[in-house]
């Protein structure tokens, strides 16, 4: 019945379409298409317009009309036709985050662009493996945001179906986003089912907007359907809460909520009749913070997260190479002399080697130069300029 009644709302709402366009909107068989196309014209709810060769196209009869009216005062979803929760959760666990294999290599080709200290990536390896939580901490500017996103790196040749929309007992939640899931270029094969999207492992980063709500079930009055939270959004993939502890919230508050979706793997969600829902909490969470973790959270709640890397500012030799690394990403001339000038320039005034410092004075560098519609040089007097518009004086 769900299928007949979003196909209702979908005809009333488009004005006219053939059952291939019907198809193609819910994402269902041509067969499927046309038994809904019967069933409508046999309890007089369309009325067909013509055909294109053995194509029906097809409206709204009077009647229709009506009952689309009555379907949109429930909800106002027409897209692609959802998925059962029961499904979902078996498709989800059928592709989990856990139980895949990571190798050194994989980690290699994700953090080929960064210059990290030697111990920290078997550390961020055997976190991966786990597939539980990770705690990165340590002084702003040393990457921690940077390598958080590039786990999600480690799974980019592991697929996973997305599905648009899962019906929970009459309720449509709303699970695809474009913007978080990254669906893959080259059409799926031939008979699969067209409401889940291929996509690449889900990477999500929030930060200090993220708020209770955002963590249960988002119930939109206008539509009066829900999209999912950001960790249902993030299953099988990874989750970034960056600037953890900055939030909205307390950060009490988010890991009481996640006790149990970090240690069973299952979470509850509220739907507005008070009902609460079981679905699968297959996420990689990854808490990034230049707080101290111990004054943030509680010891009990540090033990549950059994990984935690701290990202120190880098010694002058990686310091150097992530310099030479940035100027040949701006196709600017590294000169070993000109960075130990900005090393002496950075020590003198008691600030350690961070990570961030070489992106941002050569952006200053080149900002600088665009404006005076000069090429960019990588020398003291411009790097001395960019110190002195970078830092406070």
């Amino acid at each position: 019945m769900l299928l007949y009644e979003l196909a209702t709302k979908v005809l009333y709402l488009n004005g006219e379409l053939s059952t291939l366009d019907l198809s193609n909107h819910l994402r269902l068989s041509l067969a499927v298409a046309q038994e809904i196309f019967w069933f409508l014209r046999r309890e007089q709810l369309c009325e067909v317009t013509g055909m294109v060769g053995s194509i029906h196209r097809l409206t709204c009869s009077t009647k229709g009309r009506e009952r689309a009216l009555q379907l949109l005062e429930v909800n106002h979803y027409a897209g692609p036709a959802p998925v059962s929760l029961e499904d979902y959760t078996e498709q989800v666990r059928a592709q989990a985050i856990t139980g895949k294999d990571v190798t050194p290599s994989d980690m290699t080709r994700a953090f080929a662009e960064m210059v990290l200290q030697p111990d920290v990536l078997p550390k961020l390896g055997a976190a991966i493996q786990s597939g539980r939580a990770i705690f990165l901490y340590g002084p702003t500017g040393t990457g921690k945001t940077s390598v958080a996103e590039r786990l999600g790196e480690v799974f980019g040749e592991h697929q996973v179906w997305i599905p648009h929309a899962v019906e929970v007992d009459g309720d449509i939640v709303s699970v695809y986003d474009p913007v978080v899931h990254s669906a893959m270029e080259t059409p799926p094969p031939s008979g699969t089912d067209r409401r889940w999207e291929l996509c690449r492992r889900p990477k999500l980063v929030v930060g200090g907007e993220l708020t209770m709500d955002m963590l249960d079930l988002g119930f939109n009055a206008a539509t009066k359907f829900y999209s999912a939270p950001v960790q249902m959004k993030a299953n099988n993939g990874v989750l970034i809460i960056d600037d953890f502890g900055r939030q909205r919230m307390r950060p009490t508050e988010l890991l009481d909520r996640w006790v149990v979706p970090l240690d069973r793997r299952i979470d509850f969600l509220t739907l507005r009749s008070g009902k609460k829902i079981e679905v699968p909490f297959d996420v990689m969470v990854v808490f990034a913070t230049n707080l101290n973790p111990a004054e943030v959270v509680e010891a009990a709640f540090l033990r549950r997260i059994q990984t935690k890397i701290k990202l120190d500012p880098v010694s002058r030799e990686a310091f150097h190479e992530i310099f030479r690394r940035v100027c040949a990403k701006n196709q600017l001339e590294y000169q070993s002399s000109v960075v130990d000038s900005v090393i002496a320039a950075l020590e003198e005034a008691g600030e350690p080697l961070r990570p961030c410092y070489p992106r941002d004075l050569v952006n200053q560098v080149c900002w600088a130069a665009k404006y005076e519609s000069q090429t960019p040089r990588l020398d003291i007097p411009s790097l001395q300029r960019a110190l002195s518009s970078y830092f406070l004086a």
